[in-house]
């Protein structure tokens, strides 16, 4: 398909370099198919943290971490205040390894076994096996429509007794951002019922042009005594592999949470630091350029579809890099990746992974260079209309 004005902001990304990466999403399928699944981008590293983990590597720098050593809290508090207009006070910023790691400490120091957690399905799959593991039962507030947050069922897994709600801000996978209106209403139910909100907030950086993230913990005095963000900057700095995340608090309830976590809780990789630290005081070019191109990709991806797959559904991402795509019409199953990566040798992030909600879905990875897209999207297409 030929584009007048494509955006290729990485153009010196090739097939045949990616392939030489180790990580899960070029080494988990057979060579012969295009990994378009794992939320990893395929843009090398914004260079200020290229150039602070070389650092680290010469000086043999790779022990344990020590946080209170560097500048990550408040790295992270200007970078929130630039792009967010977050006033986040470093001394309630604290490192943990990972965002789900996170929410495993915290669901074990906020519920009890058999209290149940809400979670707004379809929706990041791990926030399913982590209650699970627990102890804590699943309390379904399916998204309205499949990408609206549906504050009626929220309020209903409140009001049977549910104490948490894990709020995936922006959505993954629908893409979408809450708005302040939402965010307001969990806020008021949450501190109607005396119960806590476990904000993820990972993909919040990478908002696109025409929405607008507004972080949890910015909303009002009731989401300061119930919330807990759960930042990083591994998905936006594609720096997942370094282990590095942040919970953001703003009252005292907050912290004192945060401070009986375990010590392993708070406990994140010293690279990860580093990295984390470098990208949010440095990274603002290449994150720009990342937004950019994303912002291309989102409108490129549903051209493609249009002519090659109308039949698919598809709706923009508001943020991020992950789009979910429906392929009910095409009768693929219950899981269409499996299908399209036996036929099409393409790999998709299977939607029933994100609930019940996700049969007949996939959600495909933009997070590469526009001509990736264009082939994952005809190879689908050669591979349905055949089938």
């Amino acid at each position: 398909m030929s584009h007048p004005n494509i955006v290729d902001e990485f153009p010196e990304v090739t097939i045949a370099d990616l392939r030489l990466r180790r990580s899960a999403k070029w080494t988990y399928y057979a060579d012969d198919v295009l990994p378009a699944w794992v939320a990893e981008m395929d843009f090398p590293l914004a260079d200020p943290v290229k150039q602070a983990l070389m650092n680290a590597i010469n000086l043999s720098d790779t022990g344990y971490a020590n946080p209170d050593a560097t500048n990550l809290a408040s790295s992270y508090a200007a970078f929130a205040k630039r792009h967010m207009d977050w006033d986040v006070d470093p001394e309630q910023v604290t490192g943990t390894m990972d965002v789900v790691d996170g929410i495993v400490a915290l669901l074990g120091q906020l519920t009890k076994p058999g209290d149940g957690v809400i979670i707004t399905p379809p929706v990041y799959h791990p926030f399913f096996s982590v209650i699970e593991e627990a102890g804590c039962r699943i309390v379904e507030a399916p998204m309205a429509g499949g990408r609206t947050l549906d504050i009626d069922a929220i309020e209903a897994g409140f009001k049977g007794g549910s104490r948490l709600l894990i709020l995936c801000s922006p959505h993954n996978p629908a893409g979408t951002v809450p708005k302040r209106e939402e965010l307001e209403q969990i806020a008021d139910l949450a501190a109607r019922y005396d119960a806590w909100v476990i904000s993820d907030e990972i993909h919040a950086p990478l908002t696109l042009p025409g929405a607008t993230h507004v972080p949890f913990l910015s909303i009002s005095e009731n989401a300061r005594q119930h919330g807990i963000c759960l930042a990083s900057a591994s998905k936006t700095f594609n720096l997942a592999g370094l282990g590095c995340a942040l919970f953001v608090t703003a009252s005292q309830p907050g912290r004192d949470v945060i401070d009986n976590l375990h010590f392993g809780d708070k406990h994140p990789g010293h690279l990860g630091v580093l990295a984390s630290e470098a990208a949010f005081t440095f990274g603002d070019e290449w994150m720009a350029k990342v937004i950019r191109q994303l912002d291309f990709n989102r409108s490129y991806l549903g051209e493609l579809l249009s002519e090659h797959l109308p039949e698919v559904g598809y709706v923009p991402p508001e943020a991020g890099y992950l789009t979910w795509l429906d392929f009910r019409v095409l009768d693929l199953g219950d899981d269409p990746s499996e299908k399209l990566r036996e036929d099409a040798r393409v790999a998709l992030s299977p939607g029933p992974d994100f609930g019940t909600q996700g049969h007949g879905f996939a959600r495909l990875n933009i997070g590469t260079r526009p001509m990736f897209i264009e082939a994952a999207v005809t190879a689908i297409a050669d591979s349905a209309h055949c089938g």
